[in-house]
């Protein structure tokens, strides 16, 4: 089973070098090159989890996180924030705006795989469980 992933990054090296470790992965990629790109994405299809760059045009990635977790669908949807940043400095803010993990770029390929793996489980049980739980409702 295949899921969906949205790549929210406006570099196109970081892109490439992204798109090119998700290509090991069973994701189906799209790729926004900004926020705005990327929430606009969001309202129209449901990705089964996100990876947004931090610093961006248009809107950055923490107002795009906010956005997200506003949109009806994207309540559990898991988010991995990447920030050129000191990952301990920006993490907290990106928890509150909703992202679940917070990663430093340039990307390790190994532990991105790991970190979307352990995302990927954790979100297919909670898809399991809500899943169970409307089958017993009805």
């Amino acid at each position: 089973m295949s899921l969906s992933l949205l790549l929210v990054e406006d570099k196109p090296a970081t892109q490439a070098m992204l798109l090119a470790i998700l290509a090991e992965t069973e994701f189906v990629v799209t790729v926004a090159n900004d926020g705005l790109d990327g929430l606009n994405h969001a309202k129209h299809q449901h990705f089964d989890i996100v990876v947004i760059d931090h610093k961006m045009p248009l809107m950055d990635g923490l107002t795009l996180c906010k956005n997200l977790r506003e949109l009806g669908g994207y309540v559990y949807t898991p988010i991995l924030f990447l920030t050129t940043q000191d990952v301990r400095e920006v993490q907290a803010v990106a928890k509150q705006a909703g992202a679940d993990l917070c990663l430093a770029k340039p990307v390790d390929a190994e532990r991105l795989l790991t970190i979307l793996a352990d995302l990927t489980q954790g979100y297919r049980l909670q898809s399991q469980t809500l899943s169970s739980s409307s089958q017993q409702v009805g």
